[in-house]
């Protein structure tokens, strides 16, 4: 039995169907404060969040917990600024709560959800993971605070854990079943489908003068299936019992700047809206590729959508689905 924690969410709902459909059994523990029950539609969702610690003890002492997989967090970098002790409560408290109890009930296996963000404004593209670690924001450093704790667990405690550092997750699953449904939405994607749906009037984008071909800034789009296929991959490692702890990045390994999001989904959609371009935002580095050939070489995982009208045709079916 896998925990899947934040399961009702954008990323967790699509790692709970990955394995489900790929043989193993799932408890959902999420508040849903920002995830949405019609995403569970496999295995069993609790609805608690992880400051409960007597409903956290709960689900151990009720199922045979072999591992967790760990994705509730709030996630909105400008949010995280205004409110950041609402951020290392969240993120960082409540992940240590999890880790006690795992600890009790000698649950050795975590999978964390962590980001890109750990690295601020980096010094060189791609972005490894020994790049240096200097988030620029309390989301950041909630997640470093967490990758962290985990560092000391499995050095001192028997904890054995994978920590996956996303960059841009995009695209929607392909049977339409579930996909991304913020609010408010901060993905770029779903915005500028929101503006060919009519749903807003335009789309913005904040500063075009950026050292880039089009002055735009430019970010690593992965498909959330293919971050899914990570996961899975991320828990047969930690399945070898002589496999250690490690981190990994994931990202599609090539850089679409906002002006070419934007013609794909114009593209993809055959709409035209309108598009302001207003000043930047502090703290947007001009590029942000990923470098992920350490999952390539051990997880063996590689990106299969990497196409970004690919990517943006599954969000667009999926936004349709949930919106016209």
């Amino acid at each position: 039995m896998i925990l899947v924690t934040g399961g009702a969410g954008y990323i967790g709902s699509h790692v709970n169907k990955l394995l489900n459909n790929s043989g193993y059994e799932t408890i959902v523990l999420d508040n849903l404060s920002k995830g949405h029950k019609y995403a569970v539609k496999w295995g069993e969702l609790v609805n608690a969040d992880l400051s409960e610690t007597d409903k956290v003890k709960e689900i151990f002492q009720n199922n045979d917990i072999e591992a967790v997989m760990h994705f509730a967090a709030f996630s909105s970098v400008a949010e995280s600024v205004e409110e950041p002790e609402k951020y290392f409560k969240n993120n960082y408290e409540n992940t240590l709560n999890l880790l006690k109890v795992m600890k009790e009930f000698r649950v050795r296996k975590f999978i964390f959800s962590s980001t890109a963000s750990l690295y601020g404004i980096p010094k060189s593209i791609p972005i490894s993971e020994d790049n240096e670690l200097k988030p620029i924001n309390p989301y950041g450093e909630s997640k470093l605070m967490v990758e962290n704790l985990l560092k000391d667990e499995s050095d001192f405690g028997g904890l054995k854990y994978v920590s996956l550092r996303y960059f841009n997750a995009a695209g929607a699953d392909l049977d339409c079943e579930i996909g991304e449904d913020h609010n408010p939405e901060t993905h770029l994607i779903p915005l500028v489908l929101d503006a060919a749906l009519g749903r807003r009037g335009s789309i913005s984008i904040f500063g075009d003068d950026y050292s880039t071909p089009d002055g735009t800034c430019i970010r690593d789009y992965i498909h959330v299936n293919d971050l899914a296929d990570a996961h899975l991959k991320a828990l047969k490692y930690l399945e070898e019992p002589f496999n250690d702890s490690n981190i990994f990045n994931l990202g599609n390994g090539n850089g679409f700047s906002v002006k070419e999001v934007i013609a794909a989904c114009k593209k993809v959609t055959d709409i035209d809206f309108d598009v302001k371009i207003e000043g930047r935002r502090p703290g947007d580095p001009d590029i942000l590729i990923a470098d992920s050939k350490k999952a390539e070489e051990i997880l063996k995982w590689k990106p299969q959508i990497t196409e970004l009208e690919d990517i943006v045709e599954s969000a667009w079916n999926w936004h349709k689905k949930i919106h016209v």
